[in-house]
């Protein structure tokens, strides 16, 4: 019988080695602090604009992880708010666009980049090569208007969202740039919007209510940056993304996005305070909280968005989104139940490094487990993989 403590011990040795270490989360702050210290300069042509850098994203979540592919790029998602000065009405998506792209090869240039900066349907993207090669995507963005952050503020309450939290989010709509959308070249109020500053405050207050409100209350909230907490849901959601990276490997296109695996594990958390319990809770609870009728995935700080919008999307049908993510949720909750079922550290090294591509030292583990050379007698589970084909009905625990 394996113990709870060793439980913990299982799932801590897969986050050591899928963590980044705070030197990656504190790169990627100077990096973008310095982008936002040029955009302020003096002679910056959106000084006067008051401009605002901030990251979003796993990196803001604090539940980024190393890719799968240690080759591949990691990807600091940022948006540049310019809060003064610009709006719908003297500006089109495409003028606001260009502004910052100018700022931003000018950057690039002064800071001797070398890789071109691209240009991407929302956002700008700069490529860093150096010792943690990693690339930034920047959405150019203004504040939302008063009225749409009203409409915001109402359509977050009808969902039920926790009054205290409802008031700091819909403060934080922005009005994006998209060269998809048919008004980019014109003038026009009906800019898409995002609110990724709500999101994370929506996110901080799942992982601990009573704290989260304190620290608001006292105007403390950016004190301690997200990646220093290391919560269990954290953990949880790293531990998820992994595993799905791994099982989607051979179909990258169809495999679970990660938005929609952080609000759901998000929303199913309930305060508890070691990964292991938090992470069969979120197992056994997530699939339940997918909507039947739309939205099927509602961003809890703009409820009409739905973030499962591609799965009924004719354009994405042949993805068979839906049925991958259930597929995947089976495949998780049964690949999770043998590897916290066991202490035989043979087939958990085994087993860890199909479902996650990670190698664990199989002596150290068997030293942190309390485990003898020797040997003791132990149980290993039958290993049972879920067919994709049979994957569209959720599952029962």
């Amino acid at each position: 019988m394996i113990t709870i403590e060793q439980k913990r011990v299982v799932i801590d040795s897969i986050v050591k080695l899928i963590e980044l270490p705070d030197s990656a989360y504190e790169k990627a702050r100077k990096r973008y602090e310095d982008l936002g210290e040029w955009f302020d300069r003096d002679d910056s042509a959106v000084s006067r604009h008051n401009p605002h850098i901030f990251p979003q994203g796993s990196f803001r979540l604090g539940i980024a992880i190393r890719p799968l592919d240690e080759s591949e790029e990691y990807d600091l998602d940022l948006a540049c708010k310019l809060r003064d000065g610009i709006t719908k009405d003297s500006h089109t998506q495409e003028t606001l666009k260009k502004l910052i792209g100018i700022e931003l090869e000018a950057y690039r240039k002064a800071r001797g980049i070398k890789s071109e900066l691209e240009p991407k349907h929302r956002c700008w993207r700069l490529e860093y090569q150096d010792d943690l090669s990693f690339h930034m995507d920047i959405v150019p963005c203004i504040p939302a208007d008063e009225n749409r952050q009203k409409a915001i503020l109402e359509s977050i309450r009808k969902a039920g969202l926790d009054e205290f939290v409802v008031g700091i989010a819909s403060q934080t709509t922005i009005s994006i740039t998209d060269d998809r959308h048919e008004g980019y070249k014109q003038i026009c109020d009906d800019w898409n919007i995002s609110n990724p500053e709500g999101y994370a405050k929506w996110f901080e207050y799942r992982m601990n209510p009573q704290q989260t409100r304190i620290l608001l209350e006292k105007a403390q909230v950016d004190d301690v940056p997200l990646f220093k907490k290391k919560t269990p849901l954290q953990r949880v959601i790293q531990i998820l993304k992994r595993h799905r990276d791994n099982w989607s490997k051979d179909n990258p296109d169809s495999k679970p996005i990660s938005i929609i695996i952080t609000t759901l594990a998000a929303r199913a958390y309930n305060g508890e305070v070691d990964v292991v319990t938090a992470l069969g809770n979120v197992l056994e609870k997530m699939g339940g909280l997918v909507n039947q009728k739309k939205p099927r995935v509602p961003n809890p700080v703009d409820p009409e968005e739905d973030f499962a919008d591609r799965w009924y999307r004719q354009d994405c049908l042949h993805l068979r989104l839906e049925e991958n993510f259930n597929a995947w949720l089976l495949q998780a909750r049964t690949d999770f139940q043998h590897i916290t079922s066991t202490a035989d550290t043979e087939f958990l090294c085994e087993h860890i490094e199909e479902k996650f591509s990670l190698r664990v030292n199989e002596s150290e583990l068997k030293k942190q487990l309390g485990i003898s050379v020797a040997g003791v007698n132990v149980i290993t589970p039958k290993i049972h993989t879920i067919d994709r084909q049979d994957s569209a009905r959720p599952w029962e625990w």
